[in-house]
C-alpha cells in the first residue's frame, strides 16, 4: 500500500475543471454498527465482517467501481478513512483483495463531513482534482452494473461543479431512512435538481412519499470533485474546514497509515455531510446540488431485519447461516458461529449466536439492540467491544477460559510476526507451544521453544514472543495474577507503532 501523503495547497475554486474525468474512490469506514451486535462489536464492526457472505462489507465496497474504467480514469489507490482501532484489520482486508490504498486514521470520531474533508485534502495531493466517489464501507449493493451506471452519470454532473447525491428508488414506505426530494429533471443524464433533504418520516408520511414518486431514500453516497467539496465546506462550515485542514497538514506517515493531528482534529465540529453542507446549498449559487436515482438493490444493512431483507430465503421466508435448523418457523433469521441453532414454531424472529453471546429478538424490535450494547458499555462488560477471538496485527488470540485470578488464551502468531517487547505489573504468564516454533525473549535471555515445550514469564519481567518459522505458531497462554485486563501492558518496542 502507498502511505505517502504530501499535504497539498488547498485549492477551492470550483470553476477550475480537470481536462479529463478522473475518479478517486473514497471509502468512509468509521462507525461501530451497534444494532448488529453480537456479530458486530466496537473493535470489530459490521464493515469488517462477512454479514452477507464470505467477503466483508468493506471488501465488497472495494470492488464496487470495478469496470468503471471504461468511461473514466479510475485512480487505482482507494482512499480509506477509518478509526485507529480498526486500522490493522482494514489494512489486512485491503491486502487480501490485492488492492492499492491509502488509509487515513481518524484519532477521534467526528462524523462524515470531517472525514470527507480529509479525503478531499488527500485527493488534492500533487495538484490533482479528481471526482471523488464517496461510499460508506458498510452498505450492500446487489446490482453492480446499475451502480456503476448511476455513478458514471453522477460523475458528469460532478465534473461540471455540482455535488451529487445518489437517491435510492424506494420499494416500501421506510421509516428508518432519511429522504431526498427531487426537483426538476436535468438534461439526459438522469439527474434532477436536489430540492431538499427530509428527516426520517412517520409511517403515514412515508407512504405519501412513496406514492408521490418525488422522494428517494438518502443513500449517503456522494459524487463530487475534491476542490468543489473543499470550497463548499470552507463556505458553509469554515471552522471545520480550518481545523481539519490543520489536522491534515500537521499529520504524519506511520507505516501503512497517515495519522492526523489528534488535538487539531478533535477540535473540529462533528457533523454529517448532509447537515454541514448539503442542506445549505439550495438550487442557486456557485455550487449546485443534484440527485441521481439508484435502483441497484441497495441496503445500508443497518440492523438484523435489513440483513434478513437482502438475504436469500427458503420457501418459508427463513434465512439460516451456519449450523441452523428450522421447524415450523416462518420469516425468521438465524446465524450460528459454531453451535447448532434449532428454531421451532417461530415467526419474525432473529437469533444470532457467537461464542460469547446470543441474541434473540422480535424482528420488529431489532432497532433496540443498541440499548443492550449501551448497557454492556455502562457495566464495563467486554462483550460490547470485543469478540472472544480478538484480531491483532501479528495474528489473533482466543480467550478460552477465565476465572477470578486466571485466564487461558489460545494464541496464533503469523509466520515472521512478533508481539511487542512488553511487561505486565499484575500478572505472570505460562506459555506452552502447541505447533510451530517460538522465539521467546524473557529478561536478558532469548530461547527457542518447539512443540510441547513451555516457559514461564514472571510478573514484572520484560518479554517478547516471535514466530521465526514459516508456519503459524500456535500456543496456549495461562495468565495468573490480581488483574488480567488488556490494559496491563507496558510496551517498550513494537513493530506496529503501538509503543
Amino acid at each position: 500500500m502507498n502511505s505517502t501523503f504530501a499535504p497539498a495547497a488547498v485549492a477551492t475554486d470550483a470553476s477550475v475543471q480537470p481536462d479529463t474525468l478522473t475518479i478517486q474512490p473514497v471509502i468512509l469506514a468509521g462507525g461501530s454498527g451497534t444494532r448488529l451486535w453480537p456479530l458486530s462489536r466496537e473493535h470489530f464492526p459490521k464493515q469488517l465482517i462477512g454479514l452477507l457472505g464470505e467477503s466483508s462489507l468493506l471488501e465488497s465496497t472495494l470492488g464496487r467501481l470495478d469496470g468503471l474504467a471504461e468511461t473514466a480514469r479510475v485512480i487505482p489507490e482507494t482512499l480509506i478513512v477509518c478509526g485507529e482501532d480498526h486500522r490493522f484489520l482494514t489494512a489486512e482486508q485491503l491486502r487480501a483483495q490485492g488492492r492499492a490504498g491509502r488509509i487515513i486514521l481518524e484519532p477521534v470520531g467526528r462524523n462524515t463531513a470531517p472525514a470527507l474533508t480529509v479525503a478531499a485534502l488527500a485527493a488534492m495531493a500533487n495538484q490533482q482534482d479528481p471526482v471523488m466517489v464517496v461510499m460508506p464501507a458498510d452498505h450492500a449493493v446487489a446490482d453492480k452494473d446499475a451502480f456503476r451506471k448511476a455513478v458514471a452519470h453522477a460523475a458528469q454532473y460532478a465534473q461540471a461543479g455540482s455535488i451529487v447525491a445518489l437517491g435510492i428508488v424506494p420499494s416500501r414506505p421506510e421509516t428508518g431512512y432519511g429522504y431526498i426530494k427531487a426537483g426538476a429533471p436535468l438534461g439526459d443524464k438522469g439527474g434532477y435538481t436536489l430540492d431538499s433533504f427530509v428527516e426520517k418520516p412517520h409511517k403515514e408520511l412515508a407512504e405519501q412519499y412513496l406514492a408521490s414518486g418525488e422522494y428517494w431514500w438518502n443513500s449517503g453516497i456522494f459524487v463530487v470533485r475534491a476542490s468543489v467539496w473543499l470550497s463548499a465546506i470552507r463556505t458553509h462550515n469554515p471552522d471545520m474546514f480550518e481545523k481539519v485542514s490543520q489536522a491534515y497538514e500537521s499529520g504524519k506517515d506511520d507505516g501503512d497509515f497517515y495519522r492526523l493531528d489528534k488535538t487539531l482534529f478533535a477540535a473540529s465540529p462533528s457533523d454529517s455531510i448532509d447537515y454541514a453542507v448539503m442542506e445549505k446549498l439550495g438550487t442557486q449559487g456557485p455550487i449546485g446540488s443534484v440527485v441521481v436515482p439508484l435502483n441497484a438493490g441497495w441496503s445500508d444493512v443497518g440492523s438484523w431485519d435489513a440483513v434478513w431483507d437482502v438475504s436469500d430465503k427458503d420457501a418459508e421466508g427463513n434465512v439460516g447461516r451456519g449450523r441452523v435448523m428450522f421447524e415450523g418457523t416462518h420469516a425468521s433469521f438465524a446465524h450460528s458461529d459454531g453451535r447448532l441453532i434449532a428454531c421451532v414454531g417461530l415467526t419474525d424472529t432473529i437469533v444470532v449466536e457467537t461464542p460469547d453471546a446470543i441474541l434473540v429478538a422480535d424482528k420488529s424490535q431489532v432497532q433496540h439492540v443498541k440499548a443492550i450494547v449501551n448497557r454492556l458499555k455502562a457495566n464495563g462488560d467486554p462483550e460490547a467491544q470485543n469478540h472472544r477471538k480478538v484480531h491483532r496485527p501479528w495474528g489473533y488470540y482466543d480467550s478460552i477460559d477465565m476465572g477470578s485470578r486466571f485466564q487461558v488464551k489460545r494464541i496464533v502468531v503469523n509466520p515472521g510476526a512478533k508481539l511487542s517487547l512488553q511487561m505486565h505489573y499484575h500478572r505472570a504468564e505460562h506459555w506452552i507451544v502447541v505447533t510451530g516454533t517460538a522465539e521467546v525473549t524473557c529478561g536478558d535471555k532469548v530461547l527457542l521453544l518447539s512443540e510441547n515445550q513451555s516457559t514461564y514469564i514472571p510478573l514484572g519481567t520484560t518479554h517478547r514472543l516471535a514466530n521465526p518459522g514459516k508456519t503459524p505458531l500456535e500456543m496456549i497462554e495461562v495468565q495468573s495474577g490480581s488483574y488480567l485486563g488488556e490494559d496491563d501492558i507496558v510496551r517498550f518496542d513494537d513493530t506496529y507503532g503501538r509503543a
